[in-house]
C-alpha cells in the first residue's frame, strides 16, 4: 500500500484528535497485523468507495474508548460504554475518515466513505479480511488507538 494512501488517515487523525480532545498522539510502528476481534475491545467499521475500496477499521481497548469518549464530553466520566458513548466513538471514526476523504480529493482521489458501523464482541457478524496494514496512535493518559487498513 502507498504512502500517499495511508498518510491521509494519519494526517487526518493527529488532527482530529488533537481538535476533539486536545492531545497531540504519536505513532507508533507501522506493519502488517492480523485482525484478531478480543474481548473488551470496541472496533469501528468505516467503508471506503470511489478509486478506493475497502474499510478502514479503527481498533481500541474499551476503557481506552471510555477514556477518549469522556474527553471528547469535556472531562465528564464515562463508566460503561453506553449508546451515548457508542455514538461518540462512532462519530470519532467517522470524522477522521471525512476529513480524510477530503485530504485525498484535494491530491485528486475521488473517495466516498460509508457511515461508521460500531462492532463489539458481543454483536460481531462482519467478515472483514483477516490482515491489515496497521498504524498505532499513542495517546499520553489515554492509550492507543489502532488504524487499520485495507483499501485496495
Amino acid at each position: 500500500m502507498k504512502a500517499e494512501i495511508i498518510n491521509p488517515f494519519l494526517e487526518s487523525a493527529r488532527i482530529v484528535i488533537e481538535q476533539v480532545i486536545q492531545i497531540s498522539p504519536s505513532t507508533g510502528s507501522l506493519g502488517i497485523k492480523d485482525i484478531v476481534f478480543n474481548k473488551n475491545h470496541i472496533w469501528i467499521q468505516v467503508g471506503m468507495t470511489g478509486q478506493l475500496a475497502g474499510n478502514i477499521v479503527f481498533g481500541l481497548q474499551e476503557d481506552v474508548a471510555l477514556r477518549i469518549v469522556s474527553a471528547m464530553m469535556g472531562g465528564f466520566v464515562m463508566t460503561e460504554m453506553d449508546e451515548m458513548g457508542q455514538s461518540a466513538i462512532s462519530e470519532l471514526g467517522n470524522m477522521i475518515s471525512g476529513n480524510a476523504s477530503t485530504i485525498l480529493y484535494n491530491r485528486g482521489v475521488i473517495v466516498d466513505i460509508t457511515p461508521p458501523k460500531l462492532i463489539m464482541l458481543e454483536n460481531l457478524t462482519s467478515s472483514l479480511p483477516q490482515r491489515a496494514l496497521c498504524i498505532p496512535l499513542l495517546m499520553e493518559g489515554i492509550g492507543e488507538l489502532d488504524i487499520q487498513v485495507m483499501i485496495s
